[in-house]
């Protein structure tokens, strides 16, 4: 398999916690582009998987490249960061006490520090970049509003819109509908849809109504490698991921 068309290739990927297997000669690979949701019951390795990609675990084995050519095991957390992989976890950390452009503005200024940040004459560039980041993220409504006074579902929208703000090349988002009403979770499956029209896009996810809505290849992990692997139909219809995650 080359790796030059991937955003993310993973091969024979290994890890060990105090002699447990959290990851197990697990071989993944993400083509540019591309959203992928991840499925699969607690323990099944997805965190690990993501804090291996971002750099917070190094893998005792394989390969983990990142865009066809950087060896992300050779990196740590903020390189990997600088280089464009976002990631969202699955509880929103928002500045409630700012309003939702000014979150996006603090995002967007990356290492620099807040006040210069907030205070900054933004370019045109800039201004547009978070017009546009507003609207894909629907909170042009509320640029003006305090973070604090969003609900749930629009804060978890924030913090997709202050990764998109440092320009990821691949964005992994953990649970982003947990604790969202139905209607929430349907218009983040539209809004994580038109985000992956022009970025990579890895979804961890254990609602399985969402990931049909995604409509996207799915992985489903087990003990720390692959089960199973295709669409949600050939996924779930497999017996090995109805015994061990989706059950009878």
């Amino acid at each position: 398999m080359s790796k030059s068309g991937t955003i993310l290739y993973l091969d024979g990927v290994s890890v060990s916690f105090d002699g447990f297997r959290a990851i197990n000669n697990l071989s993944l690979v993400l083509d540019r582009g591309e959203m992928r949701a991840i499925i699969g019951p607690n323990g099944a390795g997805k965190t690990t998987m993501m804090d291996i990609i971002t750099g917070k675990t190094r893998p005792d084995a394989g390969e983990v490249y990142f865009d066809g050519t950087i060896d992300l095991t050779k990196h740590d957390e903020a390189d990997i960061a600088m280089m464009g992989i976002g990631r969202k976890f699955q509880k929103p950390t928002v500045f409630e006490s700012h309003t939702v452009e000014d979150n996006l503005v603090l995002a967007l200024a990356g290492p620099r520090s807040i006040f210069p940040a907030l205070f900054h004459r933004r370019s045109k560039a800039e201004s547009e970049h978070i017009d546009e980041i507003l609207a894909t993220i629907r909170l042009e409504a509320r640029r003006n509003d305090l973070a604090a006074n969003l609900s749930h579902g629009q804060k978890q929208w924030l913090e997709i819109g202050m990764l998109l703000a440092q320009d990821p090349k691949l964005l992994l988002v953990d649970e982003p509908v947990a604790g969202m009403t139905d209607a929430e979770t349907e218009e983040t499956a539209r809004l994580l849809k038109d985000i992956a029209k022009t970025h990579s896009v890895v979804v961890v996810e254990h609602d399985m109504h969402f990931v049909r809505e995604l409509g996207v290849k799915v992985t489903c992990l087990h003990e720390g490698a692959v089960l199973s692997e295709g669409t949600l139909d050939h996924v779930s219809a497999d017996d090995r991921v109805i015994e061990v995650y989706l059950g009878r």
